[in-house]
């Protein structure tokens, strides 16, 4: 594989250490600044909210841009946001700095995903989009309980001036090591637009936000569900992330060589997977063994579905692929925020910390769902391509790129 998807990998590793170690040190931000841990909670879903708003609009706006000159743009930006959250003198600011670096996360992996696909041959994209979201699943192994015990023992303040020198090393691989090639296919901000007349870029997004956001309607309630109901001690939980972590990892290498194969078949496989798995946790989440092995099936189950989506986008949008790509990302994101929100509710409702669970297996089924449908349509594409060759085909098939 190209020395190119290793800068990218560790751009994601920076962003995605970023994105989930404030979970980690947010008592310590809410005790220096003055305010509630749910006052707090605003760096967690300000950030959401700026990846959801930041990956379309940073998208368009770099579209005369090269794709190599964007993406050390949005390390540039990545390091700014990053420092002034660990300079911050106030918690408002702190909020700003969390905001600015998410504005470059989508972009980021939309158009890093596009990077890394035009890097290999056609049979290796999924592959190669898995090894530039490696960085993101190994921030989860290493990046995020790393980060959280230097935050500890140093200070919140240090990890993020940490994570800005991360940013630096990103910007500084991908100068050196990605390729001057690959300007965006069209320049046209209405052409990159018009890929979203395909009912099959919404249909994967769709399943972006519903079976990702499977996933985090149990992992963001996961302490309470590990300790009130596993049994498990409070300074434990890192080390369960640590394991969901790993399960990421592994599902996110395998999801990407199985869909260079077969890619369909392995979305149906890892979204049934991870809907029985989440429904299985309600029970397993009763016994810390059985509560481990499930949390890091969840995460393998879960990271398996994102190289086949990110692909599936990509051919789907074929001809302006770089703005639907980066709004994916955003759905991921959009189904973290909806799935957060409605296990917030069933908790609230009085139906106990394991009901997240059961939000999430209804998610993942529907995500599944979708992706009988969106088979079902491109096969009957693919069809009228066959009985009428001389009318080009409406949606684009994945096996011909």
């Amino acid at each position: 594989m190209p020395l190119a998807l290793l800068a990218l990998a560790i751009g994601a590793f920076g962003i995605g250490t970023t994105e989930f170690v404030i979970m980690g040190v947010l008592p310590q931000v809410a005790g220096d600044f003055g305010v509630t841990i749910p006052t707090a909670g605003w760096l967690v879903s300000g950030y959401a909210l700026g990846v959801v708003i930041g990956a379309p609009l940073l998208t368009v706006l770099g579209t005369k841009v090269s794709r190599k000159k964007m993406l050390m743009a949005l390390m540039a930006l990545f390091v700014v946001g990053n420092t002034l959250s660990a300079l911050a003198p106030t918690f408002g600011l702190m909020l700003a700095g969390r905001v600015v670096a998410s504005l470059a996360h989508g972009a980021f992996f939309g158009i890093g995903s596009v990077v890394a696909a035009d890097l290999v041959a056609p049979q290796k994209k999924a592959s190669a989009i898995s090894l530039m979201f490696m960085g993101l699943t190994v921030a989860n192994i290493v990046g995020v309980p790393g980060g959280t015990y230097i935050g500890q023992a140093a200070g919140w303040r240090v990890t993020f001036l940490i994570v800005a020198a991360l940013g630096i090393i990103g910007f500084l691989g991908v100068a050196k090591l990605v390729p001057e090639t690959g300007r965006p296919e069209s320049v046209s901000v209405r052409r990159e637009f018009a890929a979203f007349k395909n009912v099959q870029v919404w249909l994967a997004m769709a399943m972006t936000v519903l079976g990702y956001g499977g996933v985090f309607a149990a992992i963001t309630y996961i302490t309470p569900m590990m300790t009130e109901v596993a049994g498990f001690t409070e300074g434990a939980v890192t080390w369960l992330l640590v394991l969901f972590g790993i399960g990421m990892f592994l599902g996110n290498l395998l999801g990407g060589r199985f869909a260079d194969r077969r890619l369909m078949p392995m979305l149906f496989t890892a979204l049934a997977g991870l809907s029985a798995a989440l429904l299985l946790f309600t029970a397993t989440a009763h016994d810390k063994v059985l509560a481990a092995i499930t949390l890091s099936l969840i995460g393998a189950l879960g990271f398996a579905t994102v190289p086949p989506l990110q692909k599936w986008v990509l051919d789907q949008a074929s001809a302006a692929p770089t703005l639907a790509s980066a709004a994916n990302i955003g759905a991921f994101n959009l189904g973290n925020a909806l799935a957060a929100w409605l296990g917030g509710i069933v908790i609230a409702a009085g139906l106990g910390y394991t009901s997240p669970n059961w939000v999430g297996a209804i998610l993942s089924a529907t995500a599944l769902v979708l992706a009988f449908i969106a088979a079902a349509l491109d096969r009957r594409a693919s069809g009228r391509v066959v009985t009428g060759a001389a009318q080009p085909a409406p949606v684009q098939v994945p096996a011909s790129h």
